[in-house]
């Protein structure tokens, strides 16, 4: 669930107080573990961590006028969620999060890089510091450009570039 909140206090002032309490505590616990490369904005809807344009000016291959991401916070319809994008892109990571909280014994609700929850209680603030620390900004970059390609932004420029040619030289529908 996206939403339209423009600053990350106008999207935490947009929830109930309890899931309010929750991603500010996930917040803090976030950039208290980040190094001072990332930033934190908004970013598809949900609070974003990433690596500004100033870093790295190529941005996201997807849509390179978007800064490349490192992690987000959302409050979804059902849940609350935290995409670690460190755990995406690098095994060891993953495994680490998985490992940990087996160790604790604590049930983890976890996809490919994002970790569901539905209150803190659910949620090991201590690994998820921990999860976040092993990865760098300059390894997460380094990780991000080896799983895109080196192509990845030429290719998604030559595609959009094709589709305005394509779409200017297109003949006119005929009229019946």
């Amino acid at each position: 669930m996206q939403s339209k909140a423009t600053t990350v206090p106008a999207y935490l002032a947009s929830l109930p107080p309890d899931r309010r309490a929750a991603l500010e505590a996930v917040r803090k616990v976030i950039k208290g573990a980040v190094d001072a490369k990332i930033e934190e904005g908004m970013q598809y809807g949900m609070i974003g961590y990433y690596v500004p344009h100033r870093i790295f000016p190529d941005g996201y291959h997807c849509d390179p006028r978007q800064p490349v991401p490192y992690a987000a916070l959302a409050s979804q319809k059902n849940h609350m969620s935290l995409y670690l994008m460190c755990a995406y892109m690098e095994q060891s990571v993953e495994t680490f999060i998985r490992e940990r909280y087996a160790k604790a014994g604590r049930r983890l609700d976890m996809g490919k890089s994002c970790i569901r929850f539905k209150s803190l209680d659910e949620l090991d603030l201590t690994i998820v510091r921990d999860a976040i620390r092993l990865t760098s900004t300059s390894a997460h970059l380094k990780n991000y450009v080896l799983m895109a390609g080196p192509n990845a932004w030429k290719k998604k420029a030559t595609k959009k570039a094709t589709k305005k040619v394509a779409k200017k030289t297109k003949p006119p529908a005929k009229k019946r």
